[in-house]
């Protein structure tokens, strides 16, 4: 079973056999419609933004994509979602806390902006039970450092609840991604749960290096060492290294349904991590369920 799925259909059966009830996926994306429609117009004009195609390979709608996560047997998700402009962040926050309501596999999430009241924003997601929050510092172009945020990331770090943050430069560089920079939030904040989006990529070596500084960073799977993204961002010669070294700071990641390939091509990548071993069937079930279900407390 190392040589994992060879479709989406072998799903089920193969995190069976690893003796697990089912995935955690720590990043994947439900968003209000119109939101996502945009996002899918974004990827339509990939080629523009990025010079090359991305088709979205679930371009299906909300129940259609919650069914297909059920097929697969993901058992728990954060669904997240994530500001690019001011006034938007307590909006997105809402309608996340409302479909976990809704979806029984979604976990509650919100997200935040540098704007007056984002520490109100959170503090109100946090009462309403939520278990993980989204910053996105390349589309939402802030500097995580605003000094609007610093309550933010002290009441997440106060309460141990999970922020998964994209602020690597991958697949555009922005104002302020970078990992260094963001280092300066967890100077100020060392006891943030924080988890690196794409696993920081392209500084996945750095990424490490925060995890050994810091130990309640953790980094994520999503469209890490897929074929998709080897291509221009391939992973560092010592990657079964660091894993080996990490083996429980690692979460399932995706990107779903925003992804150009099969959900099956994600798990067939980290099989391939666990071929080395090192790792093997334990770390398997680690970084599919057992962390992700640690750090959303489910």
């Amino acid at each position: 079973m190392i040589h994992g799925p060879a479709s989406d259909a072998e799903i089920p059966g193969w995190i069976s056999a690893l003796g697990i009830d089912g995935l955690v996926d720590l990043h994947l994306h439900f968003l209000p419609k119109p939101v996502m429609d945009k996002v899918w117009a974004y990827f339509d004009q990939a080629e523009e933004h990025y010079g090359m195609a991305w088709p979205v390979h679930y371009r299906t709608s909300e129940e259609e994509r919650v069914e297909t996560l059920r097929s697969f047997g993901v058992r728990k998700f954060a669904p997240l979602v994530y500001p690019h402009k001011p006034g938007m962040a307590e909006w997105l926050t809402s309608w996340a806390l409302e479909f976990a309501e809704r979806v029984p596999e979604a976990v509650p999430t919100g997200t935040f902006y540098p704007e007056p009241g984002a520490l109100a924003v959170v503090d109100g997601a946090l009462r309403a039970g939520a278990r993980c929050f989204k910053a996105h510092v390349q589309v939402g172009a802030y500097d995580p450092r605003d000094e609007l945020l610093d309550g933010v990331w002290g009441a997440l770090a106060d309460a141990g609840v999970p922020v998964v943050v994209h602020c690597g430069h991958g697949p555009l560089r922005g104002a302020y991604t970078g990992l260094r920079l963001f280092e300066e939030i967890l100077v100020r904040h060392p006891s943030l749960t924080l988890v690196l989006a794409h696993a920081g990529m392209p500084e996945i070596d750095f990424a490490f290096e925060l995890a050994r500084r810091y130990p309640r960073v953790y980094l994520d799977t999503t469209m890490v060492g897929v074929e998709f993204t080897s291509r221009g961002n391939p992973l560092p010669p010592d990657w079964q290294d660091l894993l080996a070294e990490f083996p429980d700071r690692v979460v399932l990641g995706t990107d779903f349904p925003n992804i150009p390939y099969s959900y099956a091509t994600q798990l067939q990548a980290i099989a391939g991590w666990a071929a080395d071993d090192r790792l093997g069937e334990p770390f398997l079930r680690a970084v599919l369920h057992d962390t992700p279900a640690k750090l959303l407390s489910v």
